[in-house]
């Protein structure tokens, strides 16, 4: 009768690198992540954060052009909003400091040992990186309305689908950025165990977010800017009715929420972090 081996170490290795990390080893990947933001120098997150303000009008280009051919349906929405992830996917896999990502990276290592040295850190980073966002996306619509880059057609499009932030308010940007925040916030928590299927985690999750019509800060701003190059908004309307409260909203979702929970679940299995930086 032949005996079985017993597993050698490169037997347990490979199971190992055949399992998906647990919450504990996704929290150290992200808070690791998040602790290489936060020391960032300032330039290089402003330079980061206006190249990530640059690429996410992909999505809103991409949602113009399928806006300008598709005629009018019941599940237009749905087929419009396959563009939305278009410009999360450049940004994202490109590395690039966006603001929504930021709410729960930078979160963790503030909720792990909580220091005023971090509090300041964390701020600076969202500050920063909020401010370069919005600067993309402000000058890439400015470009796109008013120079001849893309074809009038596309143009309206773009426009039209930025009319759909008109239906909310101030308060109502805000509660539908708040479940925006979480969800965007819940891609960086995924990503360290996506692997090979990183595109498809984005793409669904910003999806549904596009599809449900909720509020995203620096999407948003995009659509924002687009009404205001165009004469549809005012800058007071852009500014304290679409933009500011989608920031909060998702702050709230994305630093209030999941980096709260997904530090919360792990917390009590965690040995004594202490306190500093």
């Amino acid at each position: 009768m032949s005996q079985q081996h017993a597993p050698t170490r490169s037997d347990d290795e490979d199971i190992e690198e055949l399992k998906a990390a647990d919450a504990k080893e996704l929290h150290r990947a992200v808070r690791e992540e998040g602790e290489e933001e936060v020391a960032r120098p300032a330039a290089s997150l402003l330079w980061s954060g206006l190249a990530a303000g640059f690429a996410i009008n992909a999505s809103l280009l991409a949602e113009g052009a399928i806006e300008s051919h598709i005629g009018e349906t019941p599940w237009r929405t749905l087929i419009v909003s396959l563009g939305y992830p278009i410009g999360f996917v450049i940004v994202i896999l490109g590395r690039m400091q966006f603001f929504t990502e930021s709410t729960i990276t930078a979160m963790l290592p503030l909720v792990t040992r909580p220091s005023l040295w971090k509090l300041k850190r964390t701020l600076r980073l969202w500050l920063l990186v909020i401010v370069a966002n919005l600067a993309g996306t402000a000058l890439t619509t400015l470009a796109l309305t008013h120079l001849p880059l893309v074809d009038a057609s596309l143009r309206d499009a773009m426009v039209s689908v930025s009319e759909a932030i008109l239906k909310h308010d101030a308060m109502a940007t805000f509660w539908t950025a708040i479940p925006a925040g979480f969800m965007i916030a819940s891609i960086a928590w995924m990503l360290p165990n996506a692997r090979e299927q990183s595109f498809l985690v984005i793409f669904a999750v910003t999806y549904v977010v596009g599809a449900t019509g909720l509020s995203h800060a620096v999407v948003g701003s995009a659509e924002a800017f687009t009404l205001l190059w165009s004469g549809r908004i005012d800058a007071a309307g852009a500014l304290l009715t679409k933009i500011v409260p989608a920031v909060f909203g998702n702050l709230v979702g994305g630093a209030g929420l999941f980096a709260v929970l997904a530090h919360g679940q792990v917390r009590p299995e965690m040995p004594d972090q202490g306190v500093g930086h």
